[in-house]
């Protein structure tokens, strides 16, 4: 048993604080900027709250934190606030918060010279591998600050690997955003055509997804694309700032990212029929207008 703190309760980080409590026993302090979600969490799962990040992280072995891009992420470590401030030597933050690589270089230079340990570590798998404990974790840090870190981690993981150094993981991130966005894309044209052809499209995925053509989002999104409901998963507005970091990412490093530059724009057409909540298979219903 570990003495943790989460920062960030939002629809990952509640059910996540809520593992390490029950399936890892650890003593578990929360901190979320509207603290009334920190009350509701600490009611359901037992652990206590703290009324700012510098007094959840004092005295913790580790500190784990999940919020919503990098200007949220350094108003929660950096300052006389932050939980920076408060950190023990020795101990570890464990950053799943889906971020720049740029800023995971950042915090965990600051974390060295604070003589703490830094592991940026984004997760996928969404709300429903967040409350199933089932998510996949990336990370980016020293082999030391991992090897403490995993262990823990392990509490709401199914798969958690080191890719190498500071902003790995973060980059590891991107990887599986634009492997996604080419993928829903692909099935979205694909059941568009078949419902153009007047094929059963029940039938077609039913045999497809036995071959080549198979992913993760045609086994779990394809019913409900062709239902035309998208409320089942990560949001486009979540998406688009995704996408966003991979792209300015891009830029740094060269890459060339045509279809995910593309697909961005699509999910902007989204945005503006209404979908900024919709799930990320609406790209869909932009080609059913």
């Amino acid at each position: 048993m570990a003495k943790v703190a989460f920062l960030g309760l939002g629809v990952m980080g509640f059910p996540m604080a809520g593992h390490l409590k029950t399936k890892g026993g650890h003593e578990v302090t929360v901190y979320n900027r509207t603290a009334a979600k920190a009350e509701d969490w600490a009611k359901k799962f037992g652990g206590r709250t703290a009324a700012t990040p510098k007094q959840a992280a004092e005295g913790q072995d580790f500190v784990m934190c999940c919020v919503g891009n990098d200007h949220d992420l350094r108003a929660v470590t950096i300052g006389p606030d932050g939980a920076f401030a408060g950190m023990t030597k020795g101990a570890t933050f464990v950053d799943h918060t889906t971020a720049s690589a740029e800023v995971a270089r950042e915090l965990d230079a600051a974390a060295t010279k604070g003589g703490f340990k830094f592991v940026d570590a984004p997760v996928s798998g969404g709300q429903a591998g967040a409350e199933n404990g089932v998510l996949t974790v990336m990370c980016g840090g020293a082999e030391d600050a991992y090897a403490a870190a995993e262990p823990v981690i392990a509490a709401y993981a199914r798969m958690c690997k080191r890719l190498g150094p500071a902003g790995s993981g973060q980059l590891t991130k991107m990887v599986n955003q634009i492997c996604i966005a080419g993928l829903v894309q692909g099935l979205s044209e694909g059941i568009h055509f078949a419902k153009k052809s007047g094929l059963d499209v029940a039938a077609v995925i039913e045999t497809i997804s036995k071959g080549a053509a198979q992913s993760w989002q045609m086994e779990n999104r394809y019913k409900t694309m062709n239902d035309g409901k998208f409320d089942f998963g990560f949001a486009v507005e979540w998406m688009r700032k995704d996408l966003s970091i991979c792209i300015a990412e891009a830029r740094r490093n060269g890459a060339t990212l045509p279809v995910t530059a593309l697909v961005d724009q699509f999910y902007a057409e989204v945005e503006k029929m209404g979908g900024k909540r919709w799930d990320t298979s609406s790209l869909l219903a932009r080609l059913q207008r």
